[in-house]
């Protein structure tokens, strides 16, 4: 398994590099489509708020906000205390002094007791790319197959276009040189004395 996109789609394409280029993309479109239906499947299926990976990150802070206190300053901030960082709560701008809630766009644990105090539903507070509904969308459009070249809508000016090859120019026999990289410290022979010089 490797986390680089390019590395996944060479290992996908290792058996169709070779096909013309028309047959090439004709087996990327096919992978994506797969690729496209299978993940909204998986997404209407998800019987949960949020996406499988933001909700098992959710959960356990549902747990942890068990037990703060809660003290309402005005009607949409909170202060909660409790554990090891207390935390002052904008339910209206979602936002929290611990920066939790602000850089993950999903509510803290702070949050989260300040929205059970003030009757407000944490699920209303995440992000809303964070949500089944997004997850959906996403997915929701189809990658259809570009069909036989004969029934492609080519217009005039790009059908009449001549396109040339690319120049190639001719490589010289033998291994190719390398470039060399200088190194941070370099000794240059200046008027016969050798002298240090950084670079």
């Amino acid at each position: 398994m490797t986390t680089n996109m390019v590395e996944s789609l060479n290992s996908m394409l290792v058996n169709a590099r070779d096909f013309p280029y028309v047959a090439l993309l004709d087996v990327i479109q096919e992978k994506m489509s797969k690729w496209w239906n299978d993940r909204r499947i998986v997404a209407m299926a998800i019987t949960a708020p949020l996406t499988p990976s933001r909700e098992s990150e959710f959960r356990p802070r549902f747990a942890q906000s068990n037990g703060r206190r809660t003290l309402q300053l005005n009607p949409v901030t909170h202060h909660v205390k409790g554990g090891e960082l207390e935390g002052v709560v904008d339910i209206f701008n979602k936002t929290c002094t611990c920066k939790e809630f602000d850089i993950d766009k999903l509510p803290c644990v702070h949050a989260i007791a300040a929205a059970h105090h003030a009757q407000v539903s944490v699920y209303n507070l995440v992000f809303p790319y964070y949500t089944k509904e997004y997850y959906v969308l996403a997915y929701g459009e189809t990658i259809y197959p570009v069909g036989s070249q004969s029934q492609w809508d080519v217009p005039n000016e790009v059908a009449t276009r001549v396109v040339l090859p690319p120049e190639v120019k001719e490589r010289k026999r033998g291994k190719p040189k390398t470039s060399r990289f200088p190194s941070i410290v370099h000794y240059c022979n200046i008027l016969g004395e050798e002298i240090l010089v950084f670079v």
